[in-house]
Formats: structure tokens, sequence, C-alpha cells
């Protein structure tokens, strides 16, 4: 398979939130078939530390670095390392995810704050600061949900913002900001958005997973570089309360199929791949069951 990579350079990958979970899986996946440096990051140094430690007991070889995606020195720090160690990056995995229990006793607003701040604009600045860095032929993969679907939004305005091919990143942001002031008012509802702060959460992530693409393709400098929004699939981690009907390992397969794409790939590019490799609509649907 013709792999986007050059096996004389030297290569590096960095997943966000990867102690544990699907995260901790896919560094495990990327040591196994990654010719290259495999970056384990955490927000919790000692939890990291330990995610480490742990792989190197089976026989993988990750690297630690503190990665908090909520704190934009800390995104820096990392950037600096990966300037200074590699002069590049090659994959970027934006694992790093929170998500409440639908019958959580946690306000509706401070549910919005934490779960945006962490899903969507940690993520954005992730990428904010990472991309440019990337590497000619860098891949990179966006965690989205099977709840990141245009339909889970009930305002006709909302979704047809989100839905525009011209939609940027500042106006979605400004929209994820109104969610969050809206749900501060109690006004959430009236306003067009759902009782569901998470899967706000991930069709933002879709959207600028289209974005972050567009913009690639229209810039010359650029060359070959892929984003990816997948859907793991139905997993059993902390964050679905154990409740998936796939462990770690089948969720990390779609996260590194789209890390891995071959160089010159023509499809997935900008997608919505669902955790079976089907490109989905998250737009116009339909939307599988499972």
């Amino acid at each position: 398979m013709d792999l986007f990579f050059n096996s004389d350079d030297r290569k590096v990958a960095v997943v966000t939130g990867s102690n544990k979970g699907i995260g901790l899986a896919i560094v495990k996946g990327l040591c196994s078939k990654f010719p290259g440096e495999v970056y384990l990051t955490a927000r919790n140094v000692e939890n990291g530390l330990n995610a480490v430690k742990s792989l190197y007991k089976q026989g993988f070889h990750p690297k630690f670095h503190h990665l908090d995606v909520t704190n934009y020195e800390s995104i820096l720090k990392l950037k600096r390392h990966l300037e200074e160690s590699y002069g590049g990056l090659d994959i970027l995995i934006n694992n790093a995810a929170i998500g409440y229990p639908h019958l959580s006793d946690v306000p509706f607003h401070i549910q919005v704050k934490e779960t945006l701040a962490v899903n969507y604009f940690g993520l954005r600045d992730v990428c904010n600061v990472l991309f440019p860095i990337l590497r000619p032929h860098a891949r990179v993969v966006n965690l989205s949900s099977s709840q990141a679907a245009i339909k889970n939004i009930p305002g006709e305005c909302i979704k047809e913002r989100l839905s525009s091919d011209d939609l940027t990143e500042a106006e979605l942001s400004k929209l994820m900001e109104s969610f969050l002031i809206a749900a501060q008012r109690g006004a959430h509802k009236e306003e067009g958005w759902p009782d569901d702060s998470y899967a706000v959460s991930k069709v933002a992530v879709n959207a600028l997973t289209r974005i972050q693409q567009r913009e690639f393709l229209l810039d010359e400098d650029r060359e070959g570089i892929v984003v990816n929004a997948v859907h793991p699939g139905q997993i059993a981690t902390d964050l679905t309360r154990y409740k998936g009907y796939q462990n770690t390992t089948q969720g990390a397969q779609i996260p590194l199929y789209a890390a891995l794409l071959p160089k010159n790939v023509v499809q997935p590019i900008g997608s919505f791949i669902w955790w079976n490799k089907q490109i989905v609509d998250w737009i116009n649907g339909p939307i599988p069951l499972i």
C-alpha cells in the first residue's frame, strides 16, 4: 500500500486524550502500524505516564507529552516540542472529549460550557496551533459520534447555517458561543437548540472538519493534507457508561484507517466516516441505525 509517509523521514503522530479508552487503543494501534514516533497525551501527567508504562509492558513504546486541550499554553508547548524535535507533524488524532449522561444533575449550562470547551473549542485550538506544522500529506482525524447529525438540531435557521458550504470557522465558533449564551439564559430550546450538549459539540466537529478540508484544498502550499471526522462505533468506555457493544480495540479501527490513508487518496476527504468505513452524509442523511 502506498502510504503517505516516506520511510526516510522521521515521522511523528499525536493522539489527544489518549491515556485510556479509544485513545489508548489508537496509540497502541499506531505503535504497531505507523513507522514513526507516537505520542500519548493526557492532561493528567500521572495518568498519562501510567498509560505509557502499561503499553511498554505490552511491548509498545509510545512517548508521553502533557496536553490539556483547554489550556492554550499547554498546546503551544506541545507545538514547540514537535517543531524542535521533529520539525513538523504527520498525524493528528483529536480524540479528547467529555460527555454527560442524559440524567445528569449538573446544570445544563454548565454541561454546555464544559462539553464545548473540550469537544469543540479545545479541538479547534489544537488544530489552529498545530496545523501550521503539518507536513505535506499529513492526516488529521477528528473523533465524532453517531449523534453528530444535523437532524439533531431542532432550529431550521441553525441547521441552515451549520449546513452552509460557505460556513467559516469564525461563524461556527460564534454559533457555539450563541448556544452557550442561550443555555446560560435557559432559552436554548426556544432558540432552536436541543437538550444535548454532546450532540451539538459533535455536529460542530463535523462542520469544522468540512471547513478545515476546504481550506486545505484551497491552499496550494498545503499539499495532500486530509482531514476526516469518524464515528468509531458504540464503544464500551467510561464516556458511554460502558453501554457500547464494541471494545476499544474495535473502536480504534476507523480512526487508524483514516490516519493511515494512502498518498493521493481521493475519498474519503473532509468526510464523516462511519465505523464500517461507510461515508455518511450527516447533513442530508440517511444516518445508519448503528
